[in-house]
């Protein structure tokens, strides 16, 4: 009960933290957000379609290499007007604001002149019209919106050129409107006879992501539209933009000013944030969005590509600088996000996060946390873990149909997050209760047993008696061969040092593979599988070693090579032999009361160390029974006999380990196996010297399996010397 109180006290003042700050710090959780809903947008992008309404005459690169640097004569942005309108153009949106008189004008070149040349120029240019003269006739036959820019940094009160009305539903929106103090017109010149006049700000996030657009802004009490929102007002010949504020019919405020909801332009209706801004659903950039000016302007376009549609006029030319970044884009034009505006509105459907998401994500953190905490401290910590998983997926799962079928969008990472910093914070205190009790069980039996066993009783205190469990083992013998040789001449120091080196990458390689070293002898190693843990694969997995084993052999050998071949000193390979057995055992702490070792004790134990043994006499590294073989048959095996070991009455019958899987199933090895079957049967058809000679033609062939050959060859040789009726095809071995 302590544990499961201390459990709850320690995941809830995370918690309690976790949901103050969710609650009182929305604008620290805004990256956060954003991050989810961009992702939400990277995943499934807004689809387009070439049939979208809206077009952007792009005059990008190629079109300022063709027709001239930027800025161009305010006369060519005419003949875009009527090259679009004469196509039958909806409306022209500019994404520009023209505040200045056109400085590339004629009239602007005779400013430099002395008075004398002025005057000459002035009258050869006589009845030439200003270019924005002959941008502002072209207006005057097109609808056209101009681009406008507010600014704090006007004189205050300064009006704006507004084209469109505005009308309220519920309260005054005014105050929730992004404010400033003037506005940078275009020129009356060209605002007298444009359709419309729309702001080009925008209001990036702090990570400066263009997310949403303000659909209006204001100066002092003028409101003044987007350009997009004044595109899609002209582009329907609407005169009013309507405006839905808290408190309007149909709209839940319970008095309480919310601002603004919802702007309605013609026949299309758009949601807002309380400011008017409106979140943009990208799409990916199309490259069929864009018309080069220069084509537009060569006559080059189609009239079913701009008639009827809305047609903005920007450049994605880097050297123009409009480019901003978009959930989808680190670098995108201005003009396209103002085209994926008004596409979005287009689309219908829209962006959202209303306002409950917020306090119904807080909710979710809390119960979530609950149910994943409290689950944790009354089961396994486990179980817990499955149900806070369980929990965040279902979390996220929600936040992405929520985006994908509604477009509302409900951040799942904060409350998933509230649910992992809780957990963990409570798991911590769970941790730290069981070390504990693993401490005071190390402290009481750490004298007795070894290291590894420690932590088995200190995760297991049932397990401390001297009893044990019967299991099917795997058990291996690998012990090193002509030790006494392979040392000769070296001091303490690095004998001690050889067999160190020899030791660890074998001891590694059991460990890999789910082993258990019992004990070492000397240079031999005593290992088994499938206990304490269990293991299905146990026999394979033990074949698996001692393949890797002999792998690692042949690394140590080659380091030793390179430092004998330092020390100027002879080298010899080291060599092992490796017995491999299954069978039932008993395993367990072995020992006295007062020092005892997890180890495994019966038949099969010392059948493993006999067949070790047996390795020297046949002439191969690895050797194992038929149990073992039996186990493990998808990998390359070669009998070698059936022999009576020494101790045991039942015979067993020997194979060779050769290699892998992937030798099996080689054809040379198949041919190999076939003609080593008849070896073999020959032998036991007491045919020995055809049998001994099958071995010596192998052990000539096979330089790698020599030694089993020539060693087999010697054992037909041997048994042809026999008497009648003493030889039997199961050779008894009376020594170990």
């Amino acid at each position: 009960m302590r544990l499961r109180w201390a459990y709850v006290a320690a995941f809830g003042l995370p918690l309690v933290a976790m949901l103050s700050l969710g609650a009182t710090a929305p604008d620290e959780l805004e990256g956060v957000r954003n991050f989810s809903f961009d992702a939400y947008q990277r995943i499934r992008p807004r689809a387009w379609s070439p049939d979208t309404p809206v077009r952007i005459v792009d005059i990008d690169d190629e079109s300022l290499g063709r027709l001239g640097q930027w800025p161009w004569p305010r006369a060519r942005l005419g003949a875009v007007v009527k090259a679009a309108s004469d196509l039958g153009a909806a409306t022209i949106a500019f994404d520009m604001a023209f505040a200045e008189p056109d400085r590339l004008s004629p009239e602007f070149f005779t400013r430099d002149l002395d008075a004398q040349t002025r005057t000459r120029v002035e009258g050869a240019m006589a009845g030439v019209e200003s270019y924005d003269a002959q941008f502002a006739r072209e207006i005057s036959k097109a609808t056209v919106v101009l681009g406008a820019i507010m600014t704090n940094n006007g004189s205050p009160g300064v009006s704006a050129p507004v084209k469109a009305g505005f009308a309220y539903a519920g309260d005054d929106p005014t105050p929730w409107l992004a404010d400033f103090s003037a506005i940078a017109a275009p020129l009356p010149q060209l605002a007298g006879p444009a359709a419309g006049i729309g702001v080009l700000n925008w209001l990036p996030g702090h990570d400066q992501i263009v997310r949403e657009a303000p659909l209006i802004v204001r100066s002092g009490t003028t409101l003044v539209p987007s350009l997009a929102l004044e595109a899609l007002r002209t582009a329907q010949g609407a005169s009013t933009i309507i405006v839905r504020s808290s408190n309007a019919s149909g709209q839940t405020a319970f008095g309480a000013a919310t601002g603004v909801n919802a702007i309605k332009v013609g026949d299309v209706a758009l949601a807002t944030g309380p400011h008017a801004e409106r979140r943009i659903y990208f799409s990916r950039s199309q490259r069929g969005r864009f018309i080069p000016a220069w084509k537009l302007l060569a006559g080059a376009i189609p009239r079913e590509e701009i008639e009827g549609r809305i047609i903005l006029v920007g450049s994605s030319a880097a050297g123009v600088l409009d480019q901003r970044a978009t959930p989808l884009d680190s670098v995108a034009p201005g003009v396209e996000i103002h085209a994926q505006l008004i596409e979005h509105a287009l689309a219908g459907g829209d962006l959202v996060r209303p306002d409950w998401a917020a306090p119904a994500e807080l909710a979710a953190a809390l119960i979530l946390s609950l149910i994943a905490a409290l689950a944790a401290s009354v089961v396994r910590p486990f179980v817990g873990a499955l149900i806070g998983v369980v929990a965040i997926a279902a979390m996220f799962g929600f936040g992405w149909e929520a985006f994908a079928t509604q477009g509302v969008l409900i951040d799942p990472i904060f409350p998933s997050a509230t649910v992992v910093v809780a957990y963990l914070a409570g798991l911590i205190e769970l941790f730290r209760f069981e070390r504990t009790q693993k401490a005071q069980v190390k402290n009481a039996f750490g004298r007795f047993v070894s290291p590894e066993i420690v932590e088995r009783l200190a995760s297991s205190p049932d397990r401390l008696t001297l009893g044990g469990e019967s299991r099917a083992l795997t058990l291996m013998f690998c012990d090193m061969r002509d030790y006494t040789g392979l040392v000769e001449g070296l001091d303490a120091a690095e004998t001690i040092s050889f067999m160190n080196d020899y030791l660890t990458p074998l001891t590694d390689t059991v460990l890999a593979h789910g082993g258990t070293v019992d004990k070492y002898m000397g240079d031999a190693i005593m290992a088994f599988w499938n206990a304490p843990l269990d293991d299905p694969a146990h026999a394979r997995n033990a074949c698996l070693t001692a393949l890797a084993m002999r792998a690692a052999l042949a690394g140590f050998n080659a380091s030793r090579a390179t430092l004998d071949e330092t020390k100027r000193r002879a080298h010899r390979d080291a060599r092992f032999g490796i017995g491999l057995n299954t069978g039932l055992c008993s395993v367990g702490n072995i020992g006295s009361v007062k020092r005892f070792d997890y180890s495994a004790i019966g038949d099969p134990v010392n059948v493993a160390s006999r067949l070790e043994g047996l390795t020297k006499l046949y002439g191969v590294d690895i050797l194992a029974s038929e149990e073992t073989q039996g186990e493990a048959s998808d990998l390359a095996w070669l009998e070698v006999d059936c022999v009576r070991v020494k101790g045991r009455e039942a015979p067993t019958r020997l194979f060779a380990l050769i290699g892998d899987g992937s030798v099996e199933r080689d054809p040379a090895f198949g041919e190999l196996r076939g003609r080593h079957e008849a070896m073999i049967a020959t032998y036991r058809a007491r045919r020995f010297d055809e049998s001994a000679a099958a071995a010596e033609r192998l052990a000539v062939e096979r330089d790698d399996l020599a030694p089993l050959y020539r060693a087999f060859a010697e054992l037909a040789r041997e048994a042809a010397t026999l008497p009648e009726g003493v030889w039997s095809a199961v050779r008894t071995l009376d020594s170990k």
